[in-house]
């Protein structure tokens, strides 16, 4: 009798030490993430990523750098057939309209309530929701959103005779400061940008322009573009124009005119607000930033959202999702979204974030991370022109505009030949979309 007694405790006592041992060996639950973060930004998001592992050690979210935005929609787009798509990814602006489309994701709003829970989606700055909304619901997670504005070298203007806290307002001035400048001889060309195709849609939007019918794509499908009429014309050629008198220089695709203006070789550049936090740490000189120039006597729209945003992969497991869940909500918490705020210049993507930001002071002790801000919040956003550009075959559309641009200032084509053809190969796309897409 005693001995089966002390037979059944040292089982017990094995069971337990199995199970413990079973508990302590458990894999946590993995979130594949595919991002396109480089450089800088890169660094904030490891951090933010390895601070949710340590405090979740039952799962782990493991992030890929999967290329550029262009290459790393491709990827999914090819992947998710395949069985081989990530639980999450981050697709820039440019893709929302193909997302929607896809048929592999779980709209954002849907996963509270999958999962028995409530959250509050108006936490979110409007602007940001509103791009992003289907029939006023979120479809994807609000993460890294920004917009463009205009940076520029205060000791360059000072030694120029310009006054370094009157940065130029309308396109008119950016010629008459350029002149100013170049005559000055501090510099061999003046502005340069980044993204010049989604610098010509923030130019329509700011100026309350459409860019496409179906306002924007946002009421339907577009089926052609609107941007090749006088006032297109007139922004495309103003900037091949300034291209011509040596102010503006072309800068590339996406972030290469940061380097020149960092290295003092350019006193202005027009990009995007992720580039803040690296351009005031390369700079070795006065950093302003003010809002985008506007064409005068024209309506006043908003700049737009760009960046990107957390798309949720369809058919992955409940424990998967829940996982996924638990991130998401990570990422919307205050301090989290401060510090991706303060690490990259996007912006914090809740109102209080915003709030304890303009509580401690941050905006009083650096303005330039308030430029942005104060842009998009201060424009109008009752139009679909202010709202922001939702089209298919976008990312291909603005290969063309970029192809276009290229030509006309090299000379090869005249700025309304070099705009036409590129609308026209536009529209081509945006009908055979119509045709797969379309109800």
């Amino acid at each position: 009798m005693k001995l089966r007694k002390n037979f059944l405790i040292i089982l017990i006592l094995t069971l337990c030490l199995l199970l413990s041992v079973g508990t302590a060996l458990a894999k946590p639950v993995t979130i594949t993430f595919w991002h396109a973060m480089s450089g800088s930004r890169l660094g904030v998001l490891e951090s933010i990523i390895e601070s949710f592992n340590a405090a979740h050690p039952d799962l782990e979210v493991k992030p890929l750098f999967t290329g550029s935005y262009a290459e790393t929609l491709t990827k999914y787009v090819t992947a998710y057939p395949t069985g081989t798509a990530p639980n999450i990814v981050q697709v820039y602006e440019v893709g929302t309209q193909t997302m929607i489309d896809s048929d592999a994701i779980i709209p954002v709003y849907k996963i509270p309530e999958m999962l028995g829970e409530t959250w509050d989606w108006a936490q979110y700055v409007i602007p940001i929701t509103h791009y992003y909304s289907v029939d006023g619901n979120l479809w994807s997670m609000p993460f890294n959103s920004s917009t463009a504005m205009l940076y520029y070298n205060k000791d360059i203007f000072k030694a120029a005779g310009l006054d370094p806290n009157k940065p130029p307002t309308t396109w008119k001035e950016m010629e008459e400061y350029g002149e100013k400048i170049l005559a000055s001889g501090v510099v061999d060309h003046v502005y340069s940008g980044g993204w010049p195709d989604w610098i010509f849609e923030q130019t329509l939007a700011y100026n309350d322009h459409l860019y496409a019918d179906n306002d924007n794509g946002r009421t339907g499908l577009a089926k052609k573009v609107v941007f090749n009429d006088d006032f297109g014309y007139m922004v495309f050629d103003t900037w091949v124009r300034l291209h011509k008198k040596g102010i503006y220089i072309y800068g590339g695709v996406e972030y290469e005119a940061n380097s020149a203006f960092n290295a003092g070789q350019i006193a202005m550049l027009i990009q995007s607000t992720s580039s803040l936090a690296g351009i005031i740490k390369a700079s070795k000189f006065k950093v302003g930033t003010s809002f985008l120039p506007r064409f005068e006597g024209y309506p006043v729209g908003n700049s737009v959202i760009g960046g990107g945003s957390l798309w949720i992969t369809k058919g992955q497991s409940d424990e998967e999702l829940r996982g996924v869940w638990e991130f998401l909500k990570y990422l919307s918490r205050e301090d989290i979204a401060i510090k991706w705020h303060k690490g990259t210049g996007y912006f914090p993507a809740s109102s209080g974030a915003l709030k304890t930001l303009l509580d401690e002071g941050w905006f009083s002790a650096d303005q330039t991370y308030l430029t942005a801000f104060l842009q998009i919040l201060a424009g109008r956003r009752d139009t679909a022109a202010s709202t922001g550009v939702r089209l298919g075959p976008f990312v291909a559309m603005r290969d063309l505009f970029r192809a276009a641009l290229e030509k006309a200032i090299a000379g090869e084509l005249s700025p309304k030949d070099a705009l036409d053809k590129a609308a026209e190969k536009m529209n081509a796309l945006l009908k055979d979309y119509a045709e797969l897409y379309g109800k």
